[in-house]
C-alpha cells in the first residue's frame, strides 16, 4: 500500500522549513518593512497636509483681511473724489451764476437805458402826433 518513508519525509520537513526561512528573510520581511514604511510615509504627508490646510487658512484670512482694507481704501478715495467733483461743480455753478446775474443786470440797464431813449424820442416826436392826429380828426 502506502509506503512512507521516514528519511523522506523528513528530507521533505527540512527543505519545507528552509524554504519558510529563506522566503521569510528575502520576501516577506522586505515586504513588510516596505509596507511599514510606506504607512510611516503616508502618515508624515498626512501631518504636512494638515499643517499646509492650517496655514491656508491663515493665509487666506490674510487674504480677506488684505482684500477688505483695498475695499475700505478704494472707497475712501472714490468718496474723495466725488467731494473733490461735487467742490469743483458748486464752484463752476457759483461762477457761472455771477456771470448771468452780470449780464443780468446789465440787460436790465441796457433795457431801462433804451426805455429812456424811448420814452425821450416819443416826448420829442409829440407834438408831430398832436398834429397829425389834429389833421385825423379835422378830415372827419
Amino acid at each position: 500500500m502506502l509506503d512512507i518513508h521516514l528519511p523522506l519525509m523528513l528530507f521533505v520537513l527540512v527543505l519545507f522549513l528552509t524554504l519558510i526561512v529563506l522566503l521569510n528573510n528575502m520576501l516577506y520581511k522586505p515586504l513588510v518593512k516596505f509596507m511599514d514604511d510606506r504607512d510611516t510615509s503616508i502618515a508624515k504627508d498626512l501631518e504636512a497636509s494638515k499643517s499646509f490646510s492650517s496655514n491656508t487658512d491663515e493665509l487666506n484670512a490674510k487674504a480677506d483681511e488684505n482684500i477688505s482694507i483695498a475695499k475700505n481704501e478704494a472707497a475712501g478715495i472714490r468718496q474723495k473724489a466725488i467731494d473733490d467733483a461735487k467742490t469743483l461743480a458748486a464752484s463752476k455753478v457759483e461762477t457761472k451764476q455771477g456771470e448771468v446775474e452780470k449780464e443780468y443786470e446789465g440787460f436790465v440797464q441796457k433795457l431801462i437805458s433804451e426805455k429812456e431813449n424811448l420814452k425821450n424820442e416819443l416826448l420829442s416826436q409829440m407834438p408831430l402826433f398832436k398834429e397829425s392826429l389834429k389833421a385825423k380828426f379835422s378830415k372827419l
